[in-house]
């Protein structure tokens, strides 16, 4: 059973009924958006599938034998307008079988964690480089006030962007105190962004660096609003000593036992994504440099926000629903934002040589359920009256969209020539990891072979392979 089957049930119960489905959606679950969140890809637990299951048999009209489900909501996103509709693709029995025991795949399923696929698309595309360059075209319009520069990334990931960033950051303001705020829950791109940043405080030594694992409502404030989760706040400062980069690097590296027992996540049980054991904060920064950052080194018990540049890279998944985009990621950004401060928002867009492999193994996938016009209207709306002082700007798409390109040899792929199955392997990986496939898609997928055969087709057409990215600004006026 996936989601348009569900959707087929509670749409023919409530023309039997007369009820409708907001009606339906809190009579039975207490949820008025219940379908709509089915219709925009969203996923529901084996117990409110249950609820809905009794509610529909005890409240049928007599003589209409409820239909009895037995099976997880596998989510079917909805496609965009210009392409045909995903024929259902239910879950195999080796998925179901843990499922039906409370350990659903899909639901502890967060596709940007997985270490491999990333770190084959990091080291073979140059999306990094690109989304690096055009957040740093944001520094010419932001004007940043005493006492320090502050940027805020909404998604650390290995550091490379947000090091690229630091680096323009210090070419416009090379004497201009930084306070960077970086969010990340992975306790791998925590190692690899800490050991990255050695040479940053070298170049730039009135920096101070925080790294967090607290949620997009709190991070920016490094305060947490739940009363037991501040009690077990871990709050850790380092002080560097030394005047070189190897030197620096010693002692970030010394950081690794105390990441190992305190960045550590779970997996929330109500949607299936990871959250932390404990809240921590890590700051770091010069102690030859104490004095002067003395005014922005962030203190426990919460700090401003009133960020200058708001990074969100790739923050959330491409197939989560509108709500989630806009109530839990983008608008509490927005909120941090301080006068003149500006938030730069980027994810996949598809419609490229990428999303061709897909359609040609999966006809009708489309995962790029929404762009940037639909989720900025979404943040308008969930903001309200506190998004008045902020500009939403969606650019022309010659501005908004911009290629990134899997790194070939020039030679290494023409219509003469043999692709070789590294590079093969490599575009197949990229386009599955852009499109955000499951797992157990991609395992049935490579059972018969059809997904070399497409990952070749499309390289020869097109002589590579890329991909397009979507931008979209949210800045707030300058008083």
């Amino acid at each position: 059973m996936n989601a348009q089957e569900l959707l087929q049930e509670i749409s023919d119960y409530c023309r039997q009924t007369g009820l409708a489905e907001s009606t339906f959606g809190r009579r039975a679950v207490n949820d008025g958006k219940l379908a709509s969140r089915l219709r925009h890809g969203g996923r529901i637990t084996t117990e409110t599938l249950d609820r809905i299951r009794g509610f529909m048999a005890n409240n049928r009209n007599p003589g209409v034998r409820p239909t009895v489900i037995t099976r997880p909501i596998e989510r079917a996103p909805e496609p965009m307008p210009q392409l045909p509709p995903m024929r259902p693709m239910p879950l195999p029995a080796d998925v179901l079988a843990p499922a039906l025991n409370g350990q659903d795949p899909q639901r502890n399923f967060r596709f940007f964690d997985n270490r491999q696929k990333y770190l084959l698309f990091v080291n073979t595309c140059s999306e990094k480089w690109v989304v690096a360059n055009r957040v740093s075209l944001e520094l010419a319009n932001i004007h940043p006030r005493p006492p320090a520069l502050r940027l805020f990334d909404a998604g650390v990931g290995d550091g490379t962007v947000l090091l690229r960033a630091m680096r323009a950051m210090h070419d416009r303001f090379p004497h201009t105190p930084f306070y960077v705020v970086g969010k990340e829950i992975s306790l791998e791109d925590v190692r690899l962004a800490t050991q990255k940043m050695s040479d940053r405080f070298m170049e730039h030594p009135a920096t101070v660096l925080v790294l967090t694992n607290l949620a997009y409502a709190d991070a920016p404030w490094l305060a947490v609003k739940s009363l037991s989760a501040a009690s077990s706040m871990v709050w850790h400062e380092v002080q560097l000593t030394g005047s070189s980069a190897h030197q620096f690097e010693q002692q970030i590296t010394d950081l690794v036992p105390f990441l190992n027992e305190n960045w550590k996540a779970g997996v929330s049980p109500k949607t299936g994504n990871p959250v932390y054991e404990r809240p921590v904060v890590l700051v770091i920064y010069r102690e030859d440099h104490k004095f002067l950052l003395d005014p922005i080194i962030p203190k426990p018990g919460g700090t401003v926000a009133n960020y200058d540049l708001v990074i969100a890279s790739q923050p959330y998944r491409a197939r989560a629903s509108l709500e989630f985009k806009a109530k839990r990621v983008i608008a509490p950004l927005a909120k941090a934002l301080g006068p003149g401060g500006r938030l730069i928002a980027i994810h996949s867009h598809g419609h490229d040589p990428g999303h061709e492999i897909i359609q040609k193994v999966w006809p009708g996938d489309n995962p790029f359920l929404h762009d940037r016009h639909q989720i900025m209207k979404a943040v308008k709306h969930e903001l309200g009256p506190a998004g008045r002082d902020l500009n939403f700007n969606a650019y022309a798409d010659n501005r908004s969209l911009f290629r990134y390109d899997m790194h070939t040899l020039p030679s290494e792929i023409t219509q003469e020539s043999s692709i070789g199955t590294s590079t093969l392997f490599a575009a197949w990986n990229a386009a599955i990891y852009v499109s955000q496939v499951e797992d157990h898609r991609v395992a049935e997928a490579a059972a018969d072979g059809r997904y070399l055969d497409a990952t070749r087709e499309v390289l020869q057409q097109h002589g590579g392979l890329w991909f397009f990215d979507e931008s979209y600004v949210i800045s707030r006026r300058r008083e």
